[in-house]
């Protein structure tokens, strides 16, 4: 059976720019953290896979724990850590209530268009769960979304580029490693789907866009719709031939390339 597995952030919406970055920010407000991620150190924080990852990484900060009062003690770090996410979770799943977060082109087409032919879908994320859940169901409604497992979180010990979130999809929903394709935006993301023996194709953001896709069998600006901005194709390494949008028999044709190897 033919699976299509998305990343969620960067995939099925704009969420870096627009939703995780703001409620960052939003988070070190409310909590007094003396520190604002401006879109430039962002863009060297996401480098790093998790959010609550990322917030860790302000204590490697010079400076930072004795700025903000935090002692050098590894359980109230911990503690605070727990804290934080959850606001910046609340923050942002806040954001995609209120609309902030538009789907990516292509998602809202795709989705459904796959379910239809019997495909199975997935979402496979280093995000907090109910976050990726809130963008999936912003960005194909709730019916649509309740039909999608999702792997996101901690579900898994190590985040991307580290393969283990898609070997947990594969396993738990049976999956031909063959047989699913999944759609990533970021090196880190290539790089854990194809260390998972699966074929990847790459929808870069403003935050990606010149990465390394290497591994990758298609890298595209996003996946299209009818009547929009054509699809940039950047790089095919494979048998697709897209034209303004991509569709099934594009994401099918992906497929036909071996898997799991630079091309």
């Amino acid at each position: 059976m033919t699976a299509l597995v998305f990343d969620c952030d960067g995939v099925l919406a704009d969420t870096e720019r627009y939703g995780h970055l703001p409620a960052f920010n939003l988070t070190f407000e409310h909590f007094g953290l003396p520190v604002r991620w401006d879109v430039d150190e962002y863009a060297r924080r996401l480098k790093i896979g998790g959010g609550k990852e990322r917030m860790a990484s302000l204590f490697a900060d010079p400076g930072f724990a004795d700025a903000a009062g935090i002692a050098d003690d590894e359980t109230l770090r911990r503690d605070l850590l727990a804290q934080w996410h959850r606001h910046k979770s609340a923050s942002f799943q806040e954001l995609v209530r209120d609309g902030q977060l538009p789907a990516r082109p292509g998602v809202a087409r795709l989705i459904p268009a796959a379910l239809e032919a019997g495909w199975t879908v997935a979402v496979a994320s280093t995000s907090a769960e109910a976050s990726v859940r809130a963008v999936l169901q912003h960005a194909v409604g709730p019916e649509v979304a309740a039909r999608i497992p999702v792997f996101a979180g901690d579900v898994v010990p190590a985040k991307k580029p580290n393969p283990a979130v898609y070997d947990l999809a594969v396993t738990e929903l049976g999956l031909d490693r063959h047989d699913t394709l999944v759609v990533e935006d970021s090196r880190n993301g290539l790089l854990a789907a194809t260390g998972a023996g699966l074929t990847c194709l790459v929808t870069v953001n403003g935050y990606t866009r010149d990465e390394d896709f290497s591994e990758a069998v298609l890298v595209v600006s996003d996946l299209g719709d009818p009547g929009h901005e054509p699809v940039e194709v950047i790089v095919n390494r494979g048998p697709a031939t897209p034209s303004a949008y991509l569709t099934l028999d594009d994401l099918a044709a992906c497929l036909a390339t071996k898997t799991g190897t630079a091309l």
